[in-house]
């Protein structure tokens, strides 16, 4: 470690921590498999009470090295340090409460010194230690903390829902800070190659000015959508496609891309394959063999047994009569009814109980997994495509709807308030519409999907209502059938089964695997009752 910052320092013609012009760096996880906001990252390596005054200097802006020293304290302290996080977002809640604003970029350089001291008092206060001063003893720190974050509970618990081997361990990155802070020419964001909720081409992502790091995915501000971009930033914006449509090619598959916009210059931080819903998953795979990056053997390796039962489950019936309170961003699709929840301990509780649950917060962080697991569905009121919630929405395969701006979430009081005034209270009904991002009060029956229907020979390939979906299943189930090595002659377990339709067992029979062909027939099962 310490050759190789000499090495970077020597590059980038700064030391770390350095008073007159710090080198700043980022310290975050590199395992093989992706695990959002599971694995920890800390940002702004290096600043100090010295160290500040030199950066604000150097950049010409106070209120951006004040506001970059308190996300350090505030990230180093609940990562590294161990301190509860609700108490540095309660201390920056109550200067915004004191500055008579909701929004974070009203704090200038003055309230953030102040928010700052705050800051380095609750750190005092609940480790019996002041908040490190040596840059290197900072980072030394914060490496232990990353790699410790591998066998955080929550990661634990991400690997065991995700299937991804425990014994893989994580590396640890360390690089050089840019700056999506500095002002309204800078800002950082989130892309993908495609639409990962749907699979459908075009431009897809969350683009927010004027932050920093994890505030896309943190979901604490509302972002504007990446095609925005273009308006502010043109160069950038088109620099930034090219490099999408050469990530995608390269790795022949969606991709998940974070990036950082420097005055007006354009760094990318990451990318990789990105999380996706499996109508996404099936869309996607036959686009990329119509397009000659992989071929139909490839196709039917990128989709799963555990994909084609969840198409299966019902969707809200359209004409039914409903009681529509809010709409928010449609982040991961799928019909949810359960009873509000607005805790993570609560949505377990209650789920082991029997109960249907669904999970509404302001937004998610990863302590909300287990909550998120055992919940129906997820709502937030804050966020987009690309927060915390929606991506590993996706990746479970839960119905999501994120940034209902409209909901007034009030988790300490356990109850949101929609726009007309009406209060719903903890146990109460609700249902999403992650496919559409619209809230309803009450419980919305619900309809076979079109998958289902197909299935059952009601609906024809060619007949598709759904994008694609139906016109995607039928052409990977009919290649399965082709290369399958297994015929299942009959499997009837009941008499229904035995009753089934002649078109659905000859369309079960293009299974790849007897327990794929259990999903298929479960969840269809689930879907007619």
């Amino acid at each position: 470690m310490s050759a190789h910052l000499v090495a970077l320092e020597q590059k980038m013609g700064k030391k770390l921590g350095d008073a007159a012009d710090p080198l700043l760096v980022s310290v975050r996880s590199g395992a093989k498999f992706s695990m959002p906001g599971m694995m920890d990252t800390v940002l702004n390596i290096g600043l100090s009470d010295a160290s500040v005054v030199g950066l604000a200097t150097q950049s010409g802006n106070d209120r951006f090295a004040w506001d970059s020293y308190r996300r350090l304290i505030q990230m180093f302290g609940k990562t590294v340090l161990g301190v509860e996080g609700e108490l540095f977002e309660e201390a920056l809640e109550a200067a915004k409460q004191a500055k008579g604003t909701g929004d974070d970029l009203d704090l200038d350089a003055a309230d953030l010194k102040k928010v700052v001291k705050t800051f380095k008092g609750i750190v005092s206060t609940h480790t019996g230690r002041d908040f490190p001063q040596d840059p290197r003893e900072q980072m030394d720190l914060a490496v232990h903390a990353v790699f410790d974050s591998w066998n955080s509970d929550r990661a634990k618990l991400y690997r065991r829902q995700e299937r991804i081997p425990g014994n893989l361990a994580t590396a640890v990155n360390i690089c050089s800070m840019v700056f999506g802070n500095l002002g309204a020419d800078s800002g950082t964001g989130v892309a993908f190659t495609r639409d990962p909720a749907s699979g459908h081409s075009g431009v897809y992502g969350d683009y927010l000015q004027n932050a920093q790091g994890e505030d896309v995915v943190a979901g604490i501000r509302n972002t504007m959508q990446l095609v925005e971009l273009e308006g502010l930033d043109k160069a950038s914006y088109e620099q930034l496609m090219s490099i999408m449509k050469t990530l995608e090619h390269h790795y022949r598959d969606l991709c998940d891309i974070e990036f950082t916009i420097e005055r007006g210059k354009l760094w990318m931080l990451q990318t990789r394959v990105g999380k996706r819903t499996a109508a996404a998953a099936f869309r996607i795979a036959v686009q990329l063999v119509d397009e000659g990056l992989i071929d139909l053997d490839e196709a039917l390796h990128r989709v799963t047994g555990g994909q084609l039962a969840q198409l299966m489950f019902p969707r809200f019936d359209e004409a039914a009569k409903t009681e529509r309170v809010a709409r928010g961003i449609a982040a991961s699709p799928g019909a949810a009814v359960g009873k509000a929840v607005f805790d993570s301990y609560t949505a377990v509780k209650w789920s082991r109980s029997g109960e249907q649950v669904i999970l509404v917060r302001r937004e998610t962080n990863p302590d909300d997994l287990d909550g998120m697991i055992a919940a129906e569905g997820i709502l937030t009121s804050r966020g987009g495509k690309t927060s915390h919630a929606a991506v590993v929405a996706r990746g479970m395969g839960k119905t999501c709807v994120c940034g209902a701006e409209e909901l007034d979430v009030d988790t300490k009081k356990r109850r949101f308030t929609t726009p007309d005034g009406r209060v719903v209270e903890e146990g109460e009904l609700i249902s999403i519409d992650g496919s559409s991002g619209k809230v309803y009060l009450g419980e919305v029956p619900v309809v076979p999907s079109p998958v289902v229907e197909y299935f059952e020979g009601t609906l024809h390939a060619g007949a598709d209502e759904e994008g694609g979906l139906v016109q995607a299943v039928h052409r990977l189930m009919a290649h399965a059938d082709v290369r399958r090595r297994l015929v299942v002659r009959a499997n009837a377990d009941n008499a229904d089964d035995a009753n089934a339709p002649a078109a659905t067992a000859a369309r079960a029979s293009a299974c790849a695997a007897p327990s794929t062909c259990s999903s298929v027939r479960s969840a269809a099962r689930r879907s007619s009752t």
